[in-house]
């Protein structure tokens, strides 16, 4: 592959940080490879710039030629609340160009979307987790690209969880939206490093460039992945703030099961609980079972009611994670077993208690599978919590060798 990178000057501490859209937008000559092309941009409604103006709006102001404009999962606008929603085509109301979704009847771009430009701007914030669909439309997006003789550039923004990585890698078989490659659950990658392992990793032959952040300092507190001085704003409509940001490679995995992850609250995918547990009781199993999981967080237990989906109505005895304030610690923070371990709570208060979302539950157009055990690429950790025996250690047993395969197989592409 043709690999280009627009080096950041420094990063010094003091320094300002910037993102990928203000360095391009601020450089004339980072934008001088753009000009007699037709620019296409891939961006939801967290794509802004310093000042807050969208990155479309700015793009054009800055005499971008843009000529298209494709949105992930929820839409460039963000307008659908709920999981699973697609988004349909449409022109933008403003600059009368087409906006192509990648969530509604396709999910890969069309030929006809992919003649409509001659370079992408990919400008999406991640929250640095396998399951986070906007990594599978960035690879989509590349494959297409390398298809098509068309060019990439990703304008590179913060992994908000930082560079730490949980999980086991998504097994052989059981690939799908929410899992595109052999990837850890908390992969510790921005979006740009993203590109360039999946073009070495699928051998692509692309036009790629990275528009790198400057001053970006994921191993320095207090901000660790995220800028305090940046304001925070959903990429997707449940993402709500860092704090999430921080939970989801953990809290993701409630949307396979019976438990409300809070969706219908004002703290989705912070929480976990429902009507028939006594989340006291479960933070007080969790710290039995494994103290040591529980490093750098602090579990509250509340009550919640949601207003829409599980549970809605019904009044739910909850555990809140809370990865922040001065609980919070970026290196022993655990997400995935934090979650693992309520499970495993729950099952050891109620071992009759039907945890898992069934079959039936079409998670992300998948068949006849459970969506917990797509949602970890494979069923170890399902298998985990139902086996009575099996305590912690066997559960690093199975995660620490694909950690430490990951961080072997990202090393060279790590840009910060």
């Amino acid at each position: 592959s043709r690999l280009l990178c627009a080096h950041a000057c420094g990063t010094g501490r003091g320094m300002t940080m910037t993102f990928g859209i203000d360095r391009l937008l601020a450089d004339p000559a980072l934008r001088a490879p753009l000009a007699g092309q037709r620019v296409a941009l891939l961006a939801h409604p967290a794509s802004v710039a310093a000042d807050l103006t969208h990155s479309l709006d700015a793009l054009v102001v800055a005499g971008v030629n843009v000529t298209a404009v494709f949105g992930p999962q929820h839409g460039v606008r963000g307008d659908l609340q709920d999981n699973m929603m697609e988004s349909p085509d449409f022109t933008d109301p403003v600059h009368g160009v087409p906006c192509f979704s990648l969530y509604g009847e396709v999910r890969r771009p069309t030929g006809q979307s992919m003649h409509t430009f001659d370079v992408v701007l990919i400008d999406l914030q991640d929250l640095g987790c396998r399951i986070y669909t906007y990594v599978t439309t960035l690879l989509y997006m590349l494959e297409a690209a390398a298809k098509h003789g068309k060019a990439v550039w990703v304008l590179d923004r913060p992994n908000p969880a930082g560079r730490p990585v949980e999980g086991t890698l998504l097994r052989p078989g059981w690939e799908s939206f929410v899992g595109a490659a052999p990837m850890v659950m908390r992969h510790g990658l921005t979006m740009g490093e993203m590109g360039s392992w999946f073009i070495r990793h699928f051998d692509l032959d692309v036009d790629y460039r990275v528009i790198e952040m400057e001053g970006w300092r994921p191993a320095v507190g207090p901000d660790h992945g995220w800028p305090s001085d940046r304001v925070w704003i959903n990429p997707s409509p449940n993402a709500a703030n860092v704090n999430m940001a921080r939970a989801y490679a953990g809290t993701v995995m409630v949307e396979g099961a019976t438990l409300s992850e809070g969706r219908g609250t004002t703290r989705p995918l912070e929480i976990f609980g429902a009507p028939d547990i006594d989340a006291k009781a479960v933070i007080a199993e969790m710290h039995r079972l494994a103290p040591h999981w529980l490093a750098g967080c602090k579990l509250r237990d509340i009550w919640f009611q949601p207003t829409f989906h599980k549970h809605a109505g019904q009044l739910n005895s909850g555990v809140h994670i809370h990865a922040e304030g001065p609980w919070y610690d970026d290196a022993s923070f655990q997400p995935w077993r934090v979650q693992a371990l309520g499970f495993k709570a729950i099952r050891s208060l109620y071992p009759a208690y039907p945890i898992w979302r069934g079959k039936d539950f079409k998670y992300e157009y998948t068949d006849d599978v459970l969506a917990i055990d797509v949602i970890n690429g494979g069923p170890g950790l399902r298998e985990w919590v139902d086996d009575a025996a099996a305590a912690a250690g066997d559960l690093d047993a199975m995660a620490r060798p694909d950690e430490a395969a990951w961080r072997d197989e990202i090393a060279d592409v790590l840009i910060y």
